[in-house]
C-alpha cells in the first residue's frame, strides 16, 4: 500500500476525525473510504457523460425509428 502526505484545512480534518470516531474507524480508513466513494461518483459521472454523448449522436436516428413504430401502432396494416 502506498502512503501520501497531504494538508487539510483544520475544520475539515476535525470533522473527519469526529465522523471517523463516530463510525469507530481510524482516520486513515475514513479518508480511504471517502476517496473510494468520490472515485465511484466520478466514474459514474464520466460514464453518464459518455452515455449522453452517445445518445446525442444517435438521437436523430432514434427519433426516426420511434416515429416509424408510432405509425405502425396507429395503423398496423400500413
Amino acid at each position: 500500500m502506498e502512503s501520501i502526505s497531504l494538508k487539510l484545512p483544520e475544520d475539515l480534518l476535525e470533522t473527519g476525525d469526529r465522523c471517523a470516531r463516530a463510525l469507530g474507524i481510524p482516520r486513515a480508513e475514513y479518508i480511504r473510504r471517502a476517496i473510494e466513494r468520490m472515485n465511484r461518483e466520478a466514474e459514474a459521472h464520466a460514464r453518464a457523460e459518455r452515455m449522453a454523448r452517445a445518445s446525442r449522436k444517435v438521437r436523430k436516428e432514434s427519433m426516426r425509428v420511434n416515429a416509424e413504430f408510432a405509425a405502425i401502432e396507429r395503423d398496423p396494416d400500413a
